[in-house]
C-alpha cells in the first residue's frame, strides 16, 4: 500500500506524467546514440534485439521502478529508508546516496555536453553552418573557455525549471516541449525523405543485415541501448509524484513506444540524409557535431533545417537534464529538510563548480563521462533494481503498480522482475565494463 505524503508534489494527471516521462527517457541516447548504433550494427539487425529487449525486459523495470516511487512517496534516499528495517537503515543511506551520485556524475557532464549542443544551436539558428569546416571547429570549440558561458547558461536554464517545482516547472517544460520536438522531428524526416538517394538510407535502416544479427557485439549493444533509454534509475523519483489512479502499465507503454517513436524520428532525420550525401551514419561520436553540420551545410535550405534539428536536440537534451537535476535536489531535500529553492540552488553550484574543469580539459571530461557511464550508472540502476525487487519484494511492486490499473498484470510477472531482470541487470553492468560502455 502506497504512504500518502499529502504535502508531496503531484504531477496534474496522467498526460500531465506522461509528456514528462517522455521528457526523461528521450535524451542525447536517442537522437545521438540510437541513429549511430543504427547505422554501425546493421540497421534492422540492430532493430531486431533491440525491440524484443525493450518490450520484454526494459518496458516491465519501467513499470516496476515507477511503482516503487508511487508506492513510498519518495526518492531514492526516502524510499530506500521506508524498505530497510530500522536496524539497517545505514545501507539505506548509502546505497540510496551512492545512487544519487551516480545521478549526480551524470548531470556534471550533461550540462558540458549540452553546452556544445546550445553553442551549436546558437550557430545554426545565427550563421548556419555554410561557413565552417565541421570537424576544425567542433575541435576548436571543445575544451576551451568558449564553451564556458553556454556551460553557465546551461546549468542555469536547467535550475529555473526545477526550482519552479514538479507542476509550474517540470511538467509545464515537458508539456510543451514534447510535442514542439515531434514536431520538428517530422519535419527533418520530411526534409531527409526528399534529398536523392534517400530511400538508400531507408533501406539502411530497416533491412537486416543478416551477418550484423549474427555478432554477439550487435545484441550487447542493443541490450545496453534499451535498457538505458528510458533513463532507468531516474524514473523512480517521477513515480514518487505519482497519484494514485495512474494506470502505471498503461503509461509505462505508452511512454516507451513515445521514446522508440522519437529515436525512429530521429534516425529516419539523420541516416538517409547521411548517406544521400555519402557519409557514414555510423561515424560516432562525430555523428552530431560534424556529420550533422556538413550535411546541413550542403542541403538546400541548410540553415532552416540545422537550426531545427539542434534546436529539437537541445529540447531533448533539457528534458532529461531537468529529470537528472531533480534527482539530488529531492535527495538533499529529504536529507537536510531543505527547502526545493535552497537545495536547486546548492547542487547547481556543485555540478557547476565539478563541470568547469571538465570543461576546460577534454581528457578530463573523457575521463569523467566514462567513469560515469561505465561504472557508476549502471551500478546506480542495479542498486535500485535490488533493493525493488528483493528487499520491498516484487509481490508487493505488483499490487501497486496494478492499482488503477485498468488490465492488472498477472502473478507472471514477479518471477520475471525478480529472477530475470535482476539477472539481465547485473548482465548489463558487468558488459558494461567489458566493453567500456554499451549504452
Amino acid at each position: 500500500m502506497a504512504i500518502e505524503d499529502n504535502q508531496r508534489e503531484k504531477w496534474s494527471g496522467t498526460f500531465g506524467f506522461f509528456f514528462s516521462g517522455v521528457g526523461c527517457a528521450v535524451g542525447l541516447g536517442n537522437i545521438w546514440l540510437f541513429p549511430w548504433h543504427l547505422g554501425a550494427y546493421g540497421g534492422g539487425s540492430f532493430l531486431i534485439p533491440f525491440l524484443i529487449f525493450t518490450f520484454l525486459l526494459v518496458q516491465y523495470g519501467l513499470m516496476a521502478e515507477l511503482a516503487f516511487g508511487r508506492a513510498t512517496q519518495r526518492g531514492t534516499i526516502g524510499a530506500f529508508k521506508l524498505t530497510f528495517s530500522r536496524p539497517r537503515r545505514p545501507w539505506a543511506l548509502g546505497l540510496g546516496g551512492f545512487q544519487i551520485l551516480a545521478q549526480t556524475g551524470i548531470t556534471v557532464f550533461y550540462y558540458i555536453a549540452l553546452a556544445w549542443i546550445l553553442k551549436y544551436t546558437w550557430q545554426a539558428v545565427s550563421h548556419g553552418f555554410g561557413g565552417i569546416e565541421p570537424v576544425g571547429y567542433f575541435e576548436t570549440f571543445r575544451g576551451t573557455a568558449a564553451v564556458l558561458p553556454w556551460h553557465g547558461l546551461m546549468v542555469l536554464i536547467t535550475a529555473l525549471v526545477v526550482l519552479l517545482g514538479i507542476g509550474g516547472g517540470i511538467e509545464k517544460l515537458n508539456r510543451w516541449a514534447i510535442p514542439v520536438l515531434f514536431v520538428l522531428f517530422l519535419a527533418l524526416v520530411a526534409r531527409s525523405l526528399t534529398l536523392p538517394g534517400a530511400l538508400a538510407g531507408v533501406s539502411r535502416m530497416f533491412v537486416p543485415r543478416w551477418e550484423d544479427l549474427l555478432r554477439l557485439d550487435t545484441w550487447v549493444m542493443a541490450l545496453g541501448q534499451s535498457f538505458f533509454t528510458v533513463s532507468l534509475g531516474g524514473m523512480l523519483i517521477y513515480g514518487s509524484y505519482l497519484r494514485e489512479e495512474t494506470d502505471i502499465p498503461r503509461t509505462s507503454f505508452w511512454i516507451v513506444t513515445a521514446n522508440l517513436s522519437i529515436a525512429l524520428l530521429a534516425a529516419l532525420a539523420i541516416i538517409p540524409a547521411a548517406v544521400s550525401f555519402g557519409l557514414d551514419p555510423g561515424r560516432g561520436s562525430g555523428l552530431l557535431f560534424v556529420t550533422m553540420p556538413e550535411i546541413f551545410a550542403r542541403m538546400p535550405a541548410g540553415p532552416l533545417f540545422g537550426a531545427l534539428f539542434f534546436i529539437g536536440v537541445w529540447l531533448a537534451g533539457l528534458s532529461s537534464a531537468v529529470n537528472l537535476l531533480e534527482i539530488p535536489v529531492e535527495g538533499l531535500m529529504e536529507i537536510t529538510g531543505l527547502s526545493r529553492r535552497s537545495a536547486t540552488l546548492a547542487v547547481s553550484l556543485i555540478c557547476w563548480g565539478m563541470g568547469v574543469p571538465l570543461a576546460l580539459d577534454i581528457d578530463s571530461f573523457e575521463l569523467w563521462t566514462d567513469t560515469v557511464t561505465v561504472y557508476l550508472y549502471p551500478a546506480g540502476v542495479v542498486v535500485i533494481v535490488l533493493v525493488s525487487q528483493w528487499v520491498y519484494g516484487s509481490e508487493r511492486l505488483r499490487l501497486e503498480l496494478n492499482r488503477g490499473a485498468a488490465r492488472p498484470v498477472g502473478s507472471w510477472l514477479e518471477p520475471h522482475l525478480r529472477y530475470v531482470f535482476v539477472a539481465v541487470s547485473l548482465l548489463v553492468m558487468v558488459l558494461s565494463i567489458i566493453y567500456g560502455g554499451i549504452g
